[in-house]
């Protein structure tokens, strides 16, 4: 009988395995007939429905549930420059494409190198005489710079329409971990190098006062220039519009001032597109389709492909550098560049003979020396074979430039943050907190004098600052000379503009640290060039995660929790990441100052 019993469990337990196996498989295969369904043929007379809604990341992040559950639109979870810029492109050179509705919902905003990136691309897409309508109920300032660009810039009567210029905002706990009874001994190269000031300082330093001063105002010009002109307003109009505290004021503010050109409801809006198409029809949604960014994407319609089989091999590098993967329920690989896995990766691009030349996307802020440094060898390695072109996009500072400073070229957005040539390292030190705070007390038998370093239950010797200290030197050393040898620069010119700095692209240029202004297609023409060839096609790397590894994670809840942890958290999501990855950054670190966070 207990054999009995055991065999029918056996088999219920093997139909519920056989069953679990089968809705997957049915999922699988119903995601695909989906997947394969959103390249759908763009119809007649579309406009291209584009919300701005959540924030828009550098590469965007496959949902395989989308499709499935017909959500095939580009939301705050899956919004990607890659998809945005594509499909702008697309929509320009579609016939079908008449127009582009610009929808403002909750937008976060993006770092001003990517803001810029896809206003130039929505810029690029009215000279093919074809229109774009934004309407919003709250225009965030991020979202109007975006929108500024439009035809027809639509607010609601009780909107909202926030432009107040750029502020940077820095917390410094220094007071706070004298408290805790906890120092930082820092180990540092570089007047600019402010990443350590937080432990140091309870305000900030002239120092790094004066750099972000410049910088924030270059950016702040920048984009004041390009509203000015789309709005046909001059700089310093704009400039005291903003001092007037707009953001409060009543709708018809914004439109006496030109900052907008209709006032009306969600409603109205239909209207006014088909207005744009010259038609009279009574319901003015028959005047048009409309088709989404995600599906604009997709469509590949007029996309060339080449036949020589040369592939052109954009590789994106973005997020922290560390030496090794995460782990846990709320780590992703996708927001790192993780040492081995890339070294792996561009050694393999440097080996295959298909690919003619590399782009090399950098999108960091910098992290770990050690695996800059590694980085670097592969960048070398490409570039003794063939053509490598960095672009890069928000951020390309501090390991973030040490990874780009070989390449044979290097194009920056104007307002890409890059430099930071500088090296820093940390060490707690909690002797106070343990035997004078809490009554922990350690005894220690050594053999050698450096036997116990690393205890933080005491203060650091003279001889291991000493030690940590060359450390860093070298390293600082170590980088400015790579930069000079792939600059072309002499190593003291490179230390003059170096000390841990931060340039915008644009400054950079200026001093040498970049070759040119411009996104990644403008990289990517420049590596055609230098690799001589006419006909090629471009292929990104690392390859995004299949259909299979998605589904893997959303029951895991690896993708899920990260991506509700972000939607949670919004703005503030990058400075859990920093902490998240400090123990992953190796001890000696290239590194910007900190998430630079805009006051969008």
């Amino acid at each position: 009988m207990k054999d009995f019993f055991k065999y029918v469990l056996a088999t219920v337990v093997g139909i519920i395995v056989v069953g679990l196996l089968c809705t997957v498989m049915m999922v699988i295969t119903l995601i695909g007939m989906a997947s394969s369904t959103s390249t759908t043929s763009v119809p007649n007379d579309a406009v291209v429905v584009f919300k701005l809604d959540g924030s828009i990341s550098e590469r965007a992040t496959e949902d395989p549930f989308a499709s499935l559950l017909g959500n095939n639109a580009l939301t705050s979870e899956s919004m990607g420059l890659d998809d945005i810029l594509k499909a702008i492109k697309n929509a320009k050179e579609n016939d079908k494409v008449k127009g582009i509705y610009m929808e403002v919902g909750d937008f976060g905003g993006a770092a001003p190198a990517t803001l810029a990136a896809v206003r130039r691309a929505l810029v690029d897409f009215k000279t093919s005489k074809k229109f774009i309508v934004a309407y919003g109920d709250q225009y965030t300032q991020g979202a109007y710079y975006l929108c500024s660009v439009a035809d027809s810039v639509v607010i609601n009567p009780e909107g909202m329409l926030d432009w107040h210029g750029l502020a940077m905002q820095t917390t410094y706990y220094k007071e706070l971990m004298d408290k805790l009874g906890v120092k930082m001994e820092i180990f540092k190269v570089g007047t600019y190098k402010s990443a350590v000031e937080p432990y140091l300082l309870n305000e900030m330093s002239e120092a790094n006062r004066e750099q972000i001063t410049v910088f924030s105002g270059e950016i702040w010009n920048r984009m004041l220039s390009d509203v000015s002109k789309s709005r046909k307003l001059t700089n310093d109009k704009l400039n005291q519009l903003t001092d007037s505290g707009l953001t409060f004021l009543e709708t018809k503010f914004y439109k006496k001032e030109k900052l907008v050109d209709k006032i009306a409801y969600c409603d109205e809006v239909p209207r006014i597109i088909a207005n744009m198409m010259g038609s009279d029809e009574e319901d003015p949604k028959e005047a048009y389709n409309t088709i989404t960014l995600a599906d604009m994407a997709a469509s590949t319609a007029n996309e060339p492909k080449g036949t020589s089989g040369n592939i052109i091999a954009v590789y994106y590098a973005t997020g922290d550098i560390v030496d090794s993967e995460g782990g846990g329920i709320f780590s992703s690989n996708e927001d790192m560049i993780v040492r081995p896995n890339v070294v792996k990766d561009l050694k393999e691009l440097a080996e295959n003979e298909d690919v003619k030349a590399v782009v090399l996307r950098v999108n960091s802020p910098g992290g770990s020396a050690y695996a800059s440094e590694q980085i670097w060898h592969q960048v070398m390695n490409i570039k003794s074979k063939k053509p490598i072109v960095v672009s890069m996009g928000d951020y390309a500072a501090s390991g973030g430039y040490y990874i780009s400073c070989a390449a044979d070229w290097i194009v920056a957005e104007p307002t890409t943050l890059t430099g930071s040539i500088g090296i820093f390292g940390t060490f707690p030190v909690a002797s106070e907190l343990m035997n004078k705070k809490i009554g922990l007390h350690t005894s220690t038998v050594k053999t050698n004098e450096f036997a116990d370093f690393g205890d933080f239950s005491r203060e650091m010797t003279e001889g291991e600052k000493q030690l940590l200290q060359g450390y860093v030197n070298r390293g600082y050393e170590l980088f400015t000379k790579r930069c000079a040898e792939g600059r072309k620069m002499k190593q003291d010119d490179i230390k003059k503009i170096a000390e841990g700095r931060v340039w915008t692209g644009e400054h950079a240029k200026q001093i040498g640290l970049v070759d040119q202004l411009g996104s990644l297609d403008d990289a990517i023409a420049v590596a055609k060039k230098r690799a001589k060839i006419d006909e090629y096609t471009v292929l990104s790397y690392p390859a995004k995660s299949d259909l299979f590894e998605e589904l893997l994670n959303e029951v895991s809840g690896d993708s899920y929790a990260d991506a509700k942890l972000r939607e949670l958290l919004g703005e503030h999501y990058n400075y859990f990441r920093s902490l998240q990855h400090l123990d992953k950054h190796g001890n000696v670190q290239a590194q910007l100052p900190y998430y630079f966070k805009f006051n969008f």
